[in-house]
Order: C-alpha cells, then sequence, then structure tokens
C-alpha cells in the first residue's frame, strides 16, 4: 500500500512557501526570495499566459493549444466535466490558476517533424525548420493524411519510413519528399485539431470562436495558417515563451503586484506581440475532414 503519510496537501498556484533555504540561497546569491508555486505541470503555466479576454466559462469561446513536441488542446473551465463522453474521448481535467479547470487532451504534435527531421540529419541533410516549412508550402496540398496520435508514430526508428509506411498501408500517395513529408504531419495535426474542437465544443455546449496557440509551435506559420483553414475558426499565436511568462506573472499575482489574473492578462496581452490568422480557404478542408475521420475511426 502507498503510505499516504507521506504525501502532502494539495494547494493552489499562488501560495507562498517562504524563503529559499539558507543553503540554495548562499549557492545561489538569491537570499530573501520568497518562493511561489506556479501553475503546474508545465501547460497550466503556459494557459496562464493565454492573453484572452473572456472569463473562465462553463461554455467557454475560446481555446487553448499548448504547441510543442506535444500538442495539448483544451479549455479554462470553472469546474470539472466528468461523464462519458469525456471518457470515450479519452480528455482529463487539470487544475488550471484561479481555481479552474483545464479540460484538455494530449495530442502528437511537432514531435512528428521533429524526428523527421532528426532522420534527415543522420542521413546527411540537415534542415533548418524554416526550410522545412518552405519546402512543405510547395508541396501539394491534402494528398495524404496521417494518424498523428498512431502508435506508429511514438518512437519508430525512422520517422519519414513511419509515415510513408502508414499512407501506403492505408491506401494513399506516400510522401516522396521531404517537403511532402513535412506537409502530410502538418495538415494532419491541423485536422486532429479540428476534430478535437468539434469533442470541446460537444463536452461544453458552446462554440469555440478562437484557438489561442502558446508556446514553441505557436512560431510555425503555416500550421497556424493550416489551423485556421481546418478548423473555419480564429487563431491567435503567441506568445512563445508562455510558460515561463505565465510561472512569473502568477508569482507577480501572487506577491500582490497585479490585482487578479485577468489583469495579468492584460498586461501580457500588451507586452508580448501576438499574430493572428483568420481562415483564407477553408472549403477543401471539408472533403480531408471526411478522409480523417475515417482514417482515424
Amino acid at each position: 500500500d502507498l503510505p499516504t503519510h507521506i504525501l502532502q496537501p494539495i494547494v493552489p498556484p499562488g501560495t507562498k512557501l517562504g524563503k529559499l533555504q539558507r543553503q540554495v540561497a548562499e549557492e545561489t546569491g538569491l537570499s530573501g526570495v520568497q518562493v511561489v508555486l506556479p501553475g503546474t505541470h508545465d501547460t497550466a503555466s503556459a494557459v496562464m499566459a493565454v492573453p484572452t479576454t473572456s472569463p473562465p466559462s462553463a461554455q467557454p469561446d475560446w481555446c487553448y493549444i499548448s504547441s510543442g513536441t506535444w500538442s495539448l488542446m483544451g479549455v479554462e473551465t470553472p469546474g470539472p466535466v466528468i461523464n462519458d463522453q469525456c471518457r470515450q474521448y479519452n480528455f482529463t481535467n487539470e487544475g488550471g490558476v484561479g481555481g479552474t479547470i483545464r479540460l484538455l487532451k494530449n495530442i502528437g504534435g511537432l514531435w512528428l517533424v521533429q524526428q523527421s527531421r532528426r532522420s534527415w540529419s543522420m542521413a546527411g541533410r540537415d534542415y533548418g525548420w524554416t526550410e522545412l516549412v518552405r519546402m512543405a508550402e510547395k508541396a501539394p496540398p491534402l494528398r495524404s493524411l496521417i494518424d498523428p496520435d498512431h502508435a506508429d508514430f511514438v518512437a519508430p526508428v525512422d520517422m519519414p519510413t513511419a509515415i510513408r509506411e502508414y499512407c501506403s498501408r492505408t491506401g494513399q500517395p506516400a510522401p516522396n519528399s521531404e517537403g511532402a513529408t513535412v506537409r502530410t504531419a502538418l495538415e494532419s495535426l491541423a485536422l486532429r485539431y479540428r476534430m478535437v474542437l468539434g469533442w470541446l465544443e460537444q463536452l461544453t455546449g458552446g462554440r469555440i470562436e478562437t484557438i489561442h496557440i502558446v508556446g514553441g509551435g505557436s512560431i510555425n506559420q503555416l500550421l497556424n495558417q493550416m489551423t485556421a483553414d481546418a478548423c473555419n475558426r480564429r487563431v491567435v499565436a503567441g506568445p512563445v515563451e508562455a510558460t515561463a511568462i505565465g510561472n512569473v506573472m502568477m508569482q507577480v499575482v501572487a506577491s500582490g503586484g497585479i490585482g487578479s489574473i485577468a489583469e495579468a492578462r492584460e498586461v501580457i496581452r500588451r507586452s508580448f506581440d501576438v499574430t493572428e490568422f483568420t481562415p483564407q480557404n477553408p472549403t477543401p478542408w471539408d472533403e480531408a475532414f471526411g478522409r480523417f475521420g475515417r482514417l482515424v475511426g
């Protein structure tokens, strides 16, 4: 049995734990520094930094994607959503800041491209991210699709080969270039976002108008535009360093430097650049979404 007496009380983000231990303070030169709990795990801090003007709601009009190696897509609600649909769609209710709950789903993210880039680099073809995106822009659109969450892509020996084999096995043209491979990965991610968006709206009973993309993946403008087109929604990308920003701002709120989380988000909105993407050509994505739905079941 787990010895539960060793477990500490659960406390909310913004809790002050006291000053740094003397040894740590001496080693770091940070004497007198107050230790404050931020939103945890890192996604909670990233969501803290979403530059929204809307308060938490049981029927939110915005959602977030914390975009990086993995994509975490969800909404901020006043309380948990616990029902059969939530279990069926494999959503999780996690603690957020200000007493909120983050109803979210984990999605395979830019891992697909990161591991493809790694394979190409090992073969002597070392591409930068900008170059890969440029090649993807030139590849034919919506030609082949994959399920980003399929087990084949969790830890393959060679990601481009895994993508080609998946496409061949499902009766689709296998991507025959680096650009086509990256485009397949990004388009499939955008369609997965559309599917999860629909589930979020089912679970909350509202319509989501804006998708906030934060984290390192928010600088991928091609994926941002694909997401706007695939979901037929407004996308706001940034800030990039959302986790660090949210961590710091939670400490500022706890110290009394800012009066509320809403005020902190207003400061973030005025302090960091964001980029807005609106749907430009959503129609072709409807047919692609039908194909994607048949792939993932």
